[in-house]
Order: C-alpha cells, then structure tokens, then sequence
C-alpha cells in the first residue's frame, strides 16, 4: 500500500498565496464591497459588550439590606418580644405595662448594649433581649419611687480622655454616685451601678413602628409622670421624693477605651447576623 503523499495528483498548496504582505481578494471584499451599515452595527455590539458588567443581587451593601443584620428589623420579632415580656411579667409581678421602647444602653465604660425598657405603675424593668433566640437573658428592676434624678444632655468626657461620643442621652438616677464603690466604678461588668444612661437605637428610622418605639422624648414623656406619680403615692416614711429632671451634659468617665472602642465599632452589644461562614 502507498501512502498518500506518493499521489502525483495531491501537491501541497500554500493557503497564503505569494507576496503575503498584500491584501488577498477576500480582503478587498470585506473592506471595499461591505454594507458600511452593518460595520457600524458590528461595532456598536462590540462596544456594547465591552462594558458589561456583572454584580450581585441584592447589593448586600446597601443601605436597605445592610439594615436586616439587626435581628430586630426582621418581621414578627418586635411583637414576640412584647408579648414574651407581657406574660412574663404579669405572671411574676402582676403589674400591666404601660410603655415599651428599644432602646441602647451605654454603660458606664460606654459599651453599648441593645436593651428593651418597660413601665409599669410601679417599676422600671430594663430587658436584655436576645433577638437570635427570641428570649430574655436579663431584666433588672428598678422600682419607680426609688429614681431621684433624671438628666437629658449632650455626652460628655474627661478632658484627657482618648474617646468621644455624638449625640444626646437620658440618664436615670436611683442612688447616689458618691456612695458606689471604687470596685464597682472600674468593674466593666459590674451590675452595682446606680444608674442607667440611654440613647436612641441605631435602626430608628428603619420603620415608622421603630420610630415609634425608639425614641428618647416619647420614652422621657411617658417615664417622668409614671415617677411623679409613684413618689405621690409611696406609702414609705419620711419627707415625699421629688423628681428632680434636668438638663446638663451626661459625663462618662473612660479615658482610653480600647474595650468600647472594638465591641462598639462591631456592634457586639447588639443581635447582628454576623456574615456567611462555611466549612
């Protein structure tokens, strides 16, 4: 058997043909006998898909998606926790709640904590609410004819303190400061404290039913009567209370802050989704 290339009649052909330099026929057609028409057309699709460009949806950057990593955004969560703090106390305390807000607590190493507020006609309870598990992890009680001092103000540091903090905020006071305990002051976790500091929720104007809820002069409006009126009808003896509500700059004393500054900044006082993780 033969192979193929002892054919005489196969001879090789160059597809190029001599002097390469020059444009072949099939060129010149393309170039001088085309639809300029559909050149420009090939063109513009050309430029069309040069500038595609790919992104992801939803942007979990905008401002609208970033707000659901608050647990307490998220649809029948506000309403569990009420009816949960409802029950819980009427079947403790038989007291009927008059008011609930959610607010944020600074405390007095101005870490922020994510709390809910309640009043009753008797007492104060300030709810550590976990959202993720939709359960109360801590509720402090404050009796009403116990508070003495209210104060409304801007922040304020020492002068050589490293942190500062915006904003206005509420303090409520039940005990004297003076009498706290040198251990308790630079205790971050201590639970001796007699006062508490609030400020409005970071997801305020996140819907019209936390607005409603989160703000500090509704909260004010509603807990200043409610301790009048305990103090009127305090059966303790000795000289009646007087609320005393005012109006200065609500100092907390840290001076470098490396703690508050890290869990602030991660909003690690709050019940955030905190990303995607996968093994």
């Amino acid at each position: 058997m033969s192979m193929v290339g002892s054919f005489e009649g196969f001879q090789a052909v160059s597809l190029k043909q001599e002097g390469g330099d020059h444009p072949s026929e099939t060129d010149h057609l393309s170039t001088e006998e085309g639809d300029p028409g559909e050149d420009s057309e090939a063109m513009q699709i050309s430029r069309q898909t040069s500038v595609t460009e790919s992104t992801l949806y939803p942007n979990p950057y905008h401002s609208s998606y970033s707000s659901r990593k608050y647990f307490v955004t998220r649809p029948g969560t506000i309403e569990t926790a009420m009816e949960d703090l409802k029950s819980h106390i009427t079947k403790t305390s038989g007291e009927t709640i008059q008011g609930f807000w959610l607010l944020t607590e600074i405390d007095h190493w101005n870490n922020e904590k994510e709390k809910i507020v309640l009043i009753t006609d008797k007492t104060l309870f300030i709810c550590k609410y976990d959202f993720i598990m939709l359960s109360c992890v801590q509720l402090q009680r404050i009796p009403l004819h116990a508070i003495c001092r209210i104060c409304l103000g801007k922040f304020s540091f020492p002068g050589m303190s490293l942190e500062k903090r915006q904003g206005e905020g509420l303090r409520i006071y039940w005990g004297s400061v003076e009498e706290q305990s040198l251990l308790s002051r630079w205790n971050p976790w201590s639970t001796e404290v007699p006062y508490a500091t609030f400020a409005e929720h970071p997801m305020k104007d996140r819907s019209e039913k936390l607005l409603e809820i989160c703000k500090l002069s509704e909260f004010t409006s509603k807990l200043v009567p409610a301790i009048q009126k305990a103090h009127k009808n305090s059966t303790g003896s000795g000289r009646k209370k007087e609320l005393m509500v005012l109006n200065e700059p609500i100092l907390i004393q840290t001076y470098i802050g490396l703690m508050s500054f890290i869990g602030n900044r991660n909003k690690l006082g709050y019940s955030l989704a905190r990303g995607t993780i996968g093994f």
